[in-house]
């Protein structure tokens, strides 16, 4: 019988976009509790040993966060499950490196590697707007944070820009026909484009008509939908292909004219 929350995760269920190897070892690391779901977040173990490849090991992992090197979202982190996730920024100082995590369009997190300028502000999706007691004010985020009186425009689906260091809000961007977003969930992952319809389904789910650069044209639940930018111009860096899908044809050919 099972006592409490569980404790372990097997390695043939460990979300597939950390790309495990299932034949090295039966477990996986099992991320903490934390701003982003078990099953959207990436750990800072799988960062440091698989994707940075700063580590060779689960010890020297926890050398590293131990050591107080490793800071996500401006403050240390010492737990190497800590769960960071979407837009979170991760800091290395004694590299000097900062770190944006976006996805790519083959639904994998990307180490998207960004100045020290652009590390001090993060992009937050408002989930929630609601009245506290004493009729304050509050925005729930993406990422779990509580933001007090945030401006009386913004509404839920909109993006704020945060400040890493005060955690206040810098400035806000509507969910409007012809702004720029990321999707950040469902078949679409990755991709960028400009929204140019919004069909409303009250009491089922609402659905988005997204143009990307090259002029494709495709549709996503709401709740898949990250505002980046006002118009074309986004607000944060992208990673590289700029969130453009390509055709598996189109895929293979890239491959192909880069080994030569």
């Amino acid at each position: 019988m099972a006592r409490g929350p569980r404790k372990h995760m097997k390695r043939m269920f460990a979300p597939s976009h950390w790309m495990l190897d299932k034949l090295k070892g039966r477990w996986a690391p099992r991320p903490s509790s934390g701003p982003h779901k078990l099953r959207e977040c990436l750990p800072l173990i799988v960062m440091l040993r698989d994707r940075l490849k700063y580590a060779l090991n689960y010890n020297e992992c926890k050398m590293i966060v131990m050591q107080r090197l490793i800071k996500v979202d401006g403050k240390v982190r010492t737990d190497m499950f800590f769960p960071a996730g979407f837009m979170d920024v991760v800091q290395i100082e004694k590299t000097k490196e900062n770190f944006r995590l976006l996805y790519d369009t083959k639904s994998r997190f990307v180490m998207h590697k960004i100045s020290k300028e652009e590390s001090e502000y993060k992009m937050c999706r408002i989930k929630q707007v609601f009245m506290g007691p004493k009729a304050c004010p509050y925005a729930v985020t993406h990422d779990g944070r509580t933001l007090r009186y945030p401006d009386p425009e913004v509404k839920v689906n909109d993006s704020v820009r945060i400040d890493i260091s005060t955690g206040k809000i810098l400035d806000f961007v509507k969910f409007d026909i012809g702004n720029v977003i990321m999707i950040s969930g469902g078949n679409n992952i990755g991709r960028v484009g400009v929204i140019t319809h919004r069909e409303r389904h009250p009491g089922s789910f609402e659905i988005v008509h997204v143009k990307d650069q090259l002029g494709h044209t495709f549709a996503t639940r709401l709740h898949n939908v990250f505002v980046i930018g006002t118009g074309t111009k986004p607000w944060i860096s992208l990673p590289k292909g700029n969130g453009i899908k390509l055709s598996i044809v189109e895929d293979r050919q890239a491959k192909l004219a880069k080994k030569k």
